[in-house]
């Protein structure tokens, strides 16, 4: 029995960037040369990203010092814990908002949600973002909870998976996935490579989706199948730990190379499981990750310029939010005229993460 996602809903924080904004007062920050200064600018200018979102309003010139986290007047990194306890106050309540617009706006009972899915690799706290959902929407206090972290920018499709596990061994369950990253927090103000390319792509940002067994009558997406891989190289390119100054980031430039080299030995037997050739998939949803692992995706596939406008445009306007990120972009093409040739699309879905992991999905439109 297949399950369906029947409802899709996104939330982000109050703070709006510009991305040139965010060039110029990177250079201003960190640049301690012409030549890196005109490497930022170049970093920036080419990253296919327009706007970004952050729960901090530090990255303004205008920000009150005196609320600031970073850019206090002391000059010091703010300490892990610090950049934690921002992470509680803002992330519950992205958390809160995506849940209670997905009841809202699918007019599904919050006491009727039977397990609660939560994904963040950008924080920790708890009781955590499970307890503060099932308390804010007055959920059953024995609702099912089970949270995916630190999996980074990968995670919300293990998650649907286990939601569509769930639901194919009890078809009267209802089950909501919420993903919250607060990427933003753990911002490193340093010349490093890998902290220009962090600071210049990752955004804030939530997302959630509704699962269950039953067929929705206005739309949504068929979950067929799952695969996930790791690739043979890359275990050292990107990588998370815990800094005593916020969440250190290994991410190198050659990121998208590897990971269209590891697609060769994924997509096609991972195609061929899904009973499907290339050609027959009317969208792809791929992780933003950066615009030149989209290019880079595109070009291997030999795909049409508008297959991956969905990607590009959440990456445009958002950047990269890390797990919720792949929501945002199912949502959007959710959101898109149907081909009115076909009474459903074929659809894959697929996000990359520390390892390097690439995982996808089977989605049918319908």
């Amino acid at each position: 029995m297949p399950a369906y996602i029947h409802k899709i809903e996104t939330s982000l924080p109050r703070f709006k960037y510009q991305q040139e904004e965010l060039r110029e007062q990177m250079k201003e920050l960190v640049a301690d040369s012409d030549v890196n200064r005109r490497i930022i600018h170049q970093i920036y200018s080419r990253s296919g990203i327009e706007t970004r979102y952050s729960i901090l309003q530090d990255f303004r010139q205008s920000a009150p010092s005196q609320k600031s986290l970073f850019f206090n007047g002391h000059g010091d990194s703010p300490a892990t814990g610090h950049r934690n306890d921002v992470y509680i106050r803002e992330g519950r309540k992205l958390f809160v908002e995506t849940a209670r617009k997905l009841c809202e706006n699918s007019e599904t009972n919050p006491a009727d949600i039977t397990h609660l899915i939560t994904v963040s690799c950008t924080g920790f706290y708890a009781p955590g973002p499970d307890y503060d959902i099932i308390q804010s929407l007055g959920m059953n206090t024995a609702t099912e909870r089970y949270h995916l972290g630190f999996m980074g920018c990968y995670a919300a499709l293990p998650a649907l998976k286990l939601a569509a596990k769930i639901t194919e061994n009890d078809p009267g369950a209802s089950v909501m996935v919420i993903s919250a990253e607060l990427c933003t927090l753990h911002f490193q103000a340093g010349n490093k490579t890998d902290h220009l390319i962090s600071a210049s792509v990752f955004g804030d940002g939530s997302a959630g989706a509704i699962v269950r067994a039953q067929k929705p009558e206005n739309g949504g997406y068929q979950l067929n199948s799952f695969a996930s891989t790791i690739t043979k190289k890359g275990s050292e390119d990107m990588a998370w730990s815990i800094g005593d100054n916020g969440f250190d980031m290994i991410l190198s430039a050659y990121i998208p190379d590897l990971l269209t080299g590891g697609l060769d030995d994924f997509l096609e037997p991972v195609l061929n499981r899904y009973g499907l050739r290339a050609e027959e998939v009317s969208r792809w949803a791929v992780h933003p990750g950066g615009r030149a692992i989209l290019d880079k995706v595109q070009s291997y596939l030999k795909l049409p310029e508008m297959s991956l406008e969905a990607s590009r445009n959440v990456l445009s306007k958002f950047g990269n939010m890390s797990s919720a990120t792949i929501l945002f972009v199912l949502d959007q093409i959710m959101k898109n005229p149907v081909n009115q040739d076909k009474e459903a699309e074929e659809v894959i879905a697929m996000a990359f993460g520390p390892g390097l992991t690439i995982e996808s999905a089977h989605l049918t439109r319908i």
